[in-house]
């Protein structure tokens, strides 16, 4: 009988996914990590007879901002509970005109302009660089593309996500400078999520949903939050049909190199780690933390 308080599989709600329906839930489950509270308590339980975690980033009723959310004990809390392949709901910008609202978009590149927040488990005395070239798992990315397309919602897969600090919306020279830069969509959150994600070994990619077109476009209103909501209704129902449908899918796939991240990432003598920091990173590094250094 699978645990109850384990799944390989958790999907992290962006703004206006709270819940979602047809989730069997068997368990609610409040963790305390090193890094502090997750954003709220994790739901376990199971979507398709799939045994997934459930996380709303910004906690339920939307308390928090983009630049304080708890990154790090999210991810943390979601390694604890066994989960091996996250998927990340998001609201975003569109930086490029066929990028419409209501269209969806599954990233492959980021620009990170974050300058607020913490964004690795490796520091007081433990140093691990990880290859972050492509930082959102490929075989993830398309199983939700796929699932997208099959409902006949118009989709975009491979795309640069850039995310900025907030919570204000971006300056018109900024998202035009975004434009310049390559950049197709813009949001607040997948940074340093993503990063940690690598960092924990987990796969990680992004349901991006366009609810604007930010402030450039000369022949639609800038962005405000009405705009954002009106839009989130609609691809908030999307979302949860497209996450019903692609579970089993994403419980079938094989092993990642995502899931492999740490190999020889760790460059710290493992002789000169403090008790206290094998302890707070064990459940992220696991064994790595035990093989010596250049063994």
């Amino acid at each position: 009988m699978p645990n109850q308080l384990q799944a390989e599989i958790a999907i992290i709600g962006g703004s206006g996914l709270y819940e979602i329906q047809g989730f069997a839930e068997t368990a609610v489950v409040d963790i305390d990590t090193p890094y502090g509270k997750p954003s709220d308590v994790i739901t376990v339980g199971e979507l398709f007879d799939v045994p997934v975690a459930f996380l709303p980033r910004h906690g339920r009723g939307h308390r928090i901002n983009p630049s304080e959310l708890p990154f790090r004990a999210n991810i943390y809390a979601l390694k604890t509970l066994g989960v091996k392949r996250i998927v990340s709901v998001s609201a975003v910008g569109s930086l490029q005109a066929d990028y419409e609202p209501q269209h969806m978009v599954v990233p492959d590149q980021l620009i990170d302009r974050t300058r607020r927040r913490d964004s690795t488990f490796f520091e007081d005395g433990v140093v691990a660089h990880v290859s972050f070239a492509d930082p959102f798992c490929p075989g993830v990315s398309t199983v939700i593309a796929d699932g997208a397309a099959g409902q006949g919602i118009p989709t975009h897969q491979g795309a640069t996500l850039v995310v900025m600090e907030g919570p204000a919306f971006s300056t018109r020279a900024e998202s035009n400078m975004y434009r310049a830069w390559g950049g197709d969509i813009i949001g607040m959150t997948t940074l340093p999520e993503a990063k940690l994600a690598r960092e924990a070994e987990m796969c990680y990619a992004v349901m991006a949903w366009v609810t604007d077109y930010d402030c450039w476009h000369p022949d639609h209103d800038d962005v405000t939050v009405e705009m954002v909501v009106d839009n989130l209704v609609a691809n908030v129902a999307n979302s949860r049909i497209i996450l019903r449908h692609i579970m089993p899918e994403l419980a079938a796939l094989g092993p990642c190199d995502c899931q492999t991240a740490l190999t020889n990432a760790i460059i710290t003598d493992r002789r000169r780690i403090s008790e206290a920091a094998y302890r707070r990173l064990h459940p992220i590094a696991g064994t790595h933390l035990d093989v010596p250094m250049n063994a």
